[in-house]
């Protein structure tokens, strides 16, 4: 006897009401695109849980898969037996003879309520069976195997082994999103962060050839492929900025720099994002951590734009940020010496309140509007998809 199926549970998800169908359509199309390469599994789709029926594979490879698909909760492996009691007797005990442990709890589930026998009996008689025929001793608190039976109208599901997911919502029903993304350490945290609430991403880039080094592109397009196990296809927008930057430089106080070049930058994801029809814009940016950071910086940069713009790591620590970004394992990536433009660029003395009025009048001096239409003109497009293919 081996386990059959493994059972889906939605979590957070079980909460969207009329809505529910659709969402559980999104995450039943999104398991079968991360299972494509599992030929002869199927998916059955039902108004609680997804079942994906193994039809004989492996099922610690597909675990792992699963365990990264955003909407997810929880997994579990289970045997689809018939519901007669005298079955679910023997079904249990000869699964959970397979467990290392030396104490055990039944749980069980009555979902369907037309079943004859409820949930408290179905326990006293599987776990009368398991005390009769192993060593095994009832530990109510702190069970080394937990057995678990739920029971509904297509049958009885029997098993001893839960996994935890990603959780959050499918990936697309929240729309999508143009995200800037430096190669630093944490707008890769904060992409993942945001396909796990279901939201797609598109990442523009801002190059600054030949300040920065060409390393630069190959280190995004590793992090995106590390990105691709939880969003399969990425576009990557890289602008060229270097004009853009040198103009700043010609034109404004050194101190006012970083604040006009993420004005720049902001104009340039908000021309792409309406262009894209992505309603909102995304960064990796966290209060106080560098010049442009701060509250009153936050406020001059994004005067810029009239799109939503989400900072999903906005409120976290440095070292937070770190240990989910070794978790996705970008983290490495991220840390290779190869600095982009905000780095190369950025001002010995930044301002960290700098007036609105003051960086307009150092935009006035140049024409920033030609500059910008010309660097998405000359938009370089790269797709990141999983197994690393690039076209």
């Amino acid at each position: 006897m081996t386990y059959d199926h493994i059972m889906v549970r939605f979590g957070e998800l079980s909460t969207k009401g009329k809505n529910k169908k659709d969402f559980i359509r999104v995450l039943a199309n999104n398991i079968k695109n991360a299972l494509r390469d599992f030929s002869n599994v199927s998916i059955e789709t039902r108004f609680d849980h997804i079942y994906v029926v193994l039809n004989g594979n492996d099922p610690d490879p597909i675990i792992e898969i699963l365990q990264d698909v955003s909407g997810i909760h929880s997994l579990s492996l289970v045997y689809k037996t018939d519901p007669d009691i005298e079955n679910l007797k023997k079904v249990s005990l000869e699964l959970i003879q397979k467990e290392a442990g030396q104490t055990f709890k039944v749980k069980a589930k009555r979902a369907d309520k037309t079943y004859p026998i409820i949930s408290e009996d179905i326990i006293r008689h599987v776990a009368g069976v398991i005390l009769a025929n192993t060593n095994l001793k009832v530990d109510v608190h702190n069970p080394d195997i937990l057995l678990s039976i739920e029971i509904r109208q297509e049958g009885a599901y029997v098993f001893c082994k839960t996994y935890p997911a990603a959780g959050g919502y499918p990936l697309g029903v929240g729309g999508k999103i143009m995200h800037m993304l430096s190669g630093g350490i944490d707008s890769p945290v904060a992409a993942y962060l945001l396909m796990r609430r279901g939201i797609k991403i598109e990442c523009i880039h801002f190059a600054s050839p030949p300040y920065t080094n060409v390393g630069v592109i190959e280190k995004l397009k590793d992090i995106l492929s590390k990105l691709n196990k939880y969003q399969p296809e990425i576009r990557l927008n890289i602008i060229p900025f270097t004009k853009i930057q040198e103009e700043i430089y010609r034109n404004a106080d050194e101190s006012y720099a970083i604040t006009i070049m993420r004005r720049m930058m902001f104009r340039l994801a908000d021309r792409l994002a309406h262009r894209r029809r992505c309603p909102a814009i995304s960064s990796g940016e966290s209060v106080g951590q560098v010049a442009s950071q701060t509250l009153e910086s936050m406020y001059t940069i994004n005067e810029v734009t009239s799109l939503p713009v989400l900072r999903p790591v906005v409120a976290m620590d440095k070292v937070d940020i770190i240990k989910l970004a070794r978790k996705i394992d970008t983290y490495d990536i991220s840390i290779r010496p190869f600095e982009d433009c905000c780095t190369i660029f950025a001002p010995k003395s930044p301002k960290t309140k700098p007036s609105l009025e003051k960086a307009k009048e150092f935009e006035e001096k140049f024409d920033y509007e030609t500059l910008i239409n010309e660097a998405l003109d000359n938009a370089e497009v790269i797709y990141v998809k999983k197994e690393d293919e690039l076209f």
